[in-house]
């Protein structure tokens, strides 16, 4: 089955480098404010989740929540986390390591939509 969030090899690398360091993580894709529209990593129980924080997945075997008003724009796009250098969101623990997650989605096609949308109730 599609996944409907993944990451890429550079992500994979830096999720476990902070696993290193600060135990178990959680993402949360940010809906903007602050830190704009960003994937935005915590240690796990940092950050609070709300009744209406959907989780859509795991990277890196840390799972991955969005809020769901967000996810029913992003519903028909598969989110890849990527890596860039440079500093992301300063509430986001990967920040001081000179670099930031970043998400890049395509689009599922039409079969791969009907899968997901057949297996779950998101």
């Amino acid at each position: 089955m599609v996944e409907r969030v993944l990451t890429t090899d550079a992500g994979l690398e830096l999720i476990e480098l902070l696993k290193a360091k600060h135990g178990p993580l959680m993402f949360h894709q940010s809906g903007g404010c602050c830190d704009g529209s960003s994937p935005m990593c915590f240690a796990e129980g940092d950050l609070f989740l709300g009744d209406q924080d959907v989780w859509i997945g795991t990277i890196g075997g840390c799972p991955f929540y969005m809020h769901e008003d967000q996810y029913e724009y992003w519903k028909h796009t598969q989110l890849i986390i990527d890596v860039i250098d440079g500093r992301g969101g300063m509430f986001s623990l990967e920040g001081v390591e000179g670099k930031r997650f970043l998400t890049r989605s395509r689009a599922f096609t039409k079969e791969e939509y009907a899968e997901l949308a057949a297996s779950t109730n998101l």
